[in-house]
């Protein structure tokens, strides 16, 4: 099966070092800094990923580790 692209983005992001969480709570997405991320991946995250539309960012954070699961 092939990855969609905001999962290739979510598993770029941790490859590169990612430390934020999702946090989905009554069907509210959102991301938290639970761990130091590199530079790189804070880099990457700024780059292709916080200027993504509400829609996209929400299916990129629902491909990181949750806060639940961590």
């Amino acid at each position: 099966m092939e990855q969609t692209h905001a999962a290739k983005l979510a598993a770029q992001y941790l490859r590169l070092g990612g430390g934020r969480l999702a946090k989905i709570d009554d069907n509210q997405l959102a991301t938290r800094k639970w761990e130091h991320e590199s530079r790189v991946a804070e880099a990457f995250w700024n780059e292709h990923i916080a200027s993504l539309d509400e829609r996209s960012l929400a299916e990129v954070i629902s491909h990181l580790p949750t806060i639940n699961r961590h």
